[in-house]
């Protein structure tokens, strides 16, 4: 098994690990809602891409879930 031919210092090391630092996530606001979101994603909160629905985020929910989904988009 090799081994290295000499010992790295911390400096060389952690010079090293500089780039695995966390990058800030850089979020938009939804145009139809105005809720932050990733960019080029759907928006999970009104299911709008492009000013277009594409996902109907109303589908799988009751009555009651509705209406106050409803009440959340109005604001």
């Amino acid at each position: 098994m090799a081994l290295p031919a000499r010992h790295h210092s911390r400096s060389r090391v952690n010079k090293g690990r500089s780039h695995l630092a966390l990058k800030p996530v850089n979020l938009i606001k939804c145009p139809h809602c105005g809720r932050k979101i990733l960019p080029h994603r759907v928006c999970p909160y009104c299911g709008y891409y492009k000013n277009q629905e594409i996902i109907d985020v109303y589908k799988g929910l009751t009555k009651k879930e509705k209406k106050q989904k409803e009440k959340e988009m109005e604001k």
